[in-house]
């Protein structure tokens, strides 16, 4: 990973990071103030040797001193000099015990000996370093007393006193917090790294490059009044949700440069993706572009295309398919622009036969010769065979990716479904994308505050008596009021591709 991806990763889980930061600084907070608190008070002793002050002698006596000097440290811990010491306080412990209080050094080259000795109490833990000071002094006086008699050669002397500390010498509060900061910070990093190692969700483009190099057609952002509002017309004609679909549809019509593509097929790898509100308001989009559009909901298990439009689906595709009516009589129209829609039908025992049929294929042909555009909402991918039969009879497919909810694999198996098929995959549509943050895909400098024009689910749009043929046919004339029935007939004179009402 480069330094952007690891950026990312950084800002994908701040929260995280930022989390565990200020718990690693509330532990060390309050590690500081559990703690009791630990006095330490110093002394320092000199280590000299007595003789007739002669330059040769003063030297000899320095380098034999300096030889001591090790010793005499390693002595201060020794039961020999910490029981006199312990005996002349009348403390209750032991010679190991206190061992571990007290700390002997001397740097090289010197003849200085410092303990230090720790405690809770701050007079005691001077009384203790005095004591043990001067029981080395005797301890060292004896044991370098010559066995024939006379005086020690060693002479040490206190030459700084111990001192009772005014302030304790731990735990160190300031230090404990930055620990405790940079300890959280480490795991918090770490924790995230680990994360994105493991989490093979798809959040952003960058993880969708990771899988497939195919054309990204658009990202649609989470929108939390999408589930109450989820079709275009009932957002502000300038959100970034219906920007996003605008955009979309110009991205289409640049993949779809040739033209051969007049049916798209909209499909996700799992249900719960948006693949039914996407191809929805493709659709709307399409037709607020001036196009005639047709919108079929070829979900035969789960439909949802009606639910969206307010429309009735008891009669529809399966009805066409079983011949039971003409589907001249069963597209219905909505809104104000060139919209009908061809809902799902009752839902048959086996979705995937009819789908996959002869019939179904004449169907698109024939809607292909009325429309400008017919835009199917196909079921997912991965748990049923519907979508990747349906894919074989239209021009083209986009493929929806719901952001971390499907996973790298899936997508992978969503994609090699559809080329094992051998459908013509136009692009990806990356949806419910964060707003904010690394994987954003919108952008909201160009939008304001206006308010939508509400919709209705049906209008009083009527629509011509004649039906729709295997070939184009040609009428001229116009609107007469009585000569049309409303939302339940499909347009019928046609001129090339394009309606003409008649």
């Amino acid at each position: 990973m480069d330094l952007r991806e690891y950026l990312r990763i950084l800002r994908r889980n701040w929260i995280l990071i930022v989390a565990t930061t200020l718990a690693g600084l509330l532990v060390g907070g309050a590690a500081s103030v559990l703690a009791k608190p630990v006095y330490t008070s110093d002394t320092q002793l000199f280590v000299a040797i007595q003789n007739s002050g002669s330059v040769q002698e003063l030297q000899q006596g320095n380098t034999f001193s300096q030889a001591r000097v090790q010793s005499y440290v390693k002595l201060v811990a020794a039961p020999a000099v910490l029981q006199p010491a312990i005996d002349v306080l009348g403390l209750d412990t032991t010679a190991e015990a206190m061992a571990g209080r007290i700390k002997a050094t001397s740097d090289l080259n010197t003849v200085l000996i410092s303990i230090s000795v720790e405690d809770q109490s701050p007079v005691q833990a001077a009384a203790i370093a005095e004591a043990v000071a001067n029981s080395l002094i005797k301890a060292i006086e004896r044991f370098e007393s010559p066995k024939t008699g006379g005086s020690s050669p060693v002479s040490l002397s206190v030459i700084k006193p111990a001192k009772a500390p005014q302030s304790p010498s731990s735990p160190n509060t300031r230090l404990n917090l930055i620990l405790g900061l940079l300890v959280g910070l480490a795991i918090g990093v770490g924790s995230a790294v680990l994360r994105t190692s493991l989490d093979s969700r798809i959040r952003g483009e960058e993880d969708l490059r990771r899988v497939s190099d195919a054309p990204l057609l658009g990202g649609i952002s989470f929108d939390q009044d999408a589930s109450a509002r989820p079709l275009l017309t009932q957002t502000a004609p300038q959100s970034p949700r219906a920007e996003s679909f605008r955009q979309l549809r110009t991205n289409l019509q640049f993949a779809n440069i040739s033209g051969r593509a007049k049916t798209v097929l909209i499909t996700s790898s799992l249900p719960g993706e948006g693949k039914s509100t996407t191809a929805t308001n493709l659709a709307i989009a399409l037709a607020q572009a001036g196009q005639t559009v047709c919108l079929i909901d070829a979900d035969l298990r789960r439909p949802m295309v009606n639910e969206y439009l307010g429309l009735d689906r008891n009669a529809g595709l399966t009805t066409a398919l079983l011949r039971s009516a003409d589907v001249n009589d069963l597209i219905q129209p909505w809104g104000e622009e060139n919209l009908f829609v061809l809902t799902s039908g009752v839902i048959p025992p086996n979705p995937s036969e009819l789908l996959g049929s002869e019939e179904m294929k004449n169907l698109i042909v024939r809607l292909e010769q009325a429309f400008d555009a017919v835009i199917v909402d196909a079921p997912p991918l991965l748990p049923v065979t519907d979508a990747a039969v349906l894919s074989q009879h239209v021009g083209g497919v986009v493929l929806v990716v719901g952001s971390q909810k499907l996973r790298q694999h899936d997508l992978e198996k969503s994609l090699n479904a559809l080329r094992m098929v051998g459908s013509n995959l136009l692009g990806i549509v990356l949806n419910r994308l964060p707003t904010k943050g690394p994987d954003a895909y919108s952008y909201s400098y160009y939008t304001h505050d206006e308010k939508p024009t509400p919709v209705p689910a049906r209008t009083a749009k009527r629509l011509p008596k004649r039906v729709l043929s295997g070939q184009p046919q040609v009428d001229s004339g116009n609107f007469d009021d009585e000569t049309f029935e409303s939302n339940v007939h499909a347009p019928s004179h046609l001129s090339g591709n394009r309606f003409e009402r008649s």
